[in-house]
């Protein structure tokens, strides 16, 4: 252990050559919320907007220091992970080729050319990611490159546990604990390795992707059958082998599975109040204050917020979810009668706090009720509840669709 931390603080003492020590700041807004001393450590705030660039810059720095020759390395990756490597293969002056799925928005391709600058090429392959591993892995293989894993190499783990050695050098002790998000896991394990004992922990994962907890349970990492790709920075099918060595001692209530909706809750309530812009995967740590609220009061505590590489496209989808979240949107199927009048009557029951935000009638001329879908906002959740007493009273039928995730699909 101490020789994993003095690597660590190695790692993080070469990396002051090639960009400044995140801030770590503490949040007076959730400070008072919560009743603890909260820091985030704004990973958000690197160079390429996440800590990736981290195990990128040590793995590489490592290679380079045993093989000076070594001037091709090749990754996978669909996000943070590319243009972290991006980013150090120009800060190293070697060829990178960065492999990404056919499907990867242009945002992040483009992002990733501008952190390349010249020192590397992208490849487009395949539509999943499956595909597009296996054929970074064929192109290294030929071409006798250095693959670079996002999370499960003991180089790229050590490299991430710098956040702790910064942590530790910016608080001035270790935190009483320290709240992280869980993908891969080279974050968590290399965190985690570095406190050791002095510090309890909560790692979240998105409920679409809890691979740590189905490893935890199986005694050894295993490959969920779906995965939810919303959380796209810590959606991950499978932990790490080298990284779930590290974290196979958790305990399983130190687990938070945080649901999508309500990381899109947190996202807006941080942007909102204190103009902090996190992706999804950056707000899981923040995200689950709310569950171990009872345990934090009077501590100190710290927030791994781990990127801030959103797409604002994205915005009203995150913003939709959110509002389901919270109660103040729902979406129903109303059977409305086919006479002159109907609508007007339907209308009328609609509350002072109540907004229609969709409508959509499909008129059958055969028949003597039609179907509506129906979004509605309003201020309060408990408004809904007056609405839906005020439909029943007018004997208006009506099924709530707000969580039927197969219909949402489909017709939201």
């Amino acid at each position: 252990m101490t020789d994993f931390r003095t690597q660590a603080r190695a790692a993080e003492a070469a990396m002051r050559d090639v960009f400044e020590a995140t801030p770590l700041q503490r949040n007076a807004h959730l400070s008072q919320r919560f009743g603890a001393e909260i820091y985030l450590k704004r990973e958000d705030l690197t160079p390429v907007r996440s800590y990736k660039l981290r195990g990128a810059f040590n793995a590489m720095r490592k290679v380079l220091a045993n093989d000076p020759s070594r001037d091709l390395f090749v990754c996978a990756s669909a996000g943070n992970h590319a243009q972290g490597v991006a980013y150090m293969c120009k800060h190293f002056g070697v060829t990178g080729v960065i492999f990404m799925p056919v499907t990867t928005p242009q945002q992040k391709i483009f992002k990733t050319k501008v952190f390349g600058e010249g020192a590397i090429e992208i490849r487009l392959v395949g539509d999943y990611f499956d595909d597009t591993l296996a054929a970074a892995q064929a192109f290294c293989d030929e071409a006798k490159g250095m693959f670079l894993s996002p999370f499960d190499d003991e180089d790229v783990i050590e490299g991430q546990a710098s956040v702790a050695a910064e942590i530790m050098s910016q608080l001035g002790k270790a935190p009483d604990r320290v709240i992280l998000p869980v993908g891969g896991g080279g974050l968590a394990a290399g965190v985690t390795s570095f406190f050791g004992q002095n510090t309890h922990f909560t790692l979240v994962e998105p409920a679409g992707g809890t691979s740590l907890a189905a490893a935890l349970e199986a005694g050894a990492p295993v490959t969920l059958p779906q995965v939810d790709g919303f959380v796209d920075g810590a959606a991950v099918a499978r932990i790490g082998q080298r990284t779930f060595a590290r974290l196979a001692k958790t305990d399983l209530r130190d687990i938070v599975a945080a649901s999508e909706d309500r990381i899109c809750a947190t996202m807006l309530e941080m942007l909102n109040v204190e103009g902090i812009v996190l992706e999804p995967a950056g707000a899981l740590a923040v995200d689950a204050l709310v569950d171990v609220a009872d345990h934090i009061k009077g501590k100190t505590v710290v927030c791994v917020t781990s990127g801030g590489n959103f797409d604002f496209e994205r915005l009203p989808e995150v913003k939709e979810r959110a509002q389901r979240y919270s109660g103040v949107k729902k979406y129903f199927i109303l059977r409305l009668p086919q006479r002159p009048g109907a609508l007007k009557e339907f209308l009328n029951l609609l509350g002072p706090e109540d907004d229609i935000a969709r409508f959509e009638y499909l008129k059958k001329s055969a028949r003597n009720f039609g179907s509506v879908l129906i979004g509605i906002e309003t201020k309060k959740p408990e408004n809904f509840a007056a609405y839906f007493e005020r439909l029943e009273a007018a004997g208006m039928t009506y099924t709530d669709i707000t969580n039927d995730e197969m219909l949402a699909q489909f017709l939201i």
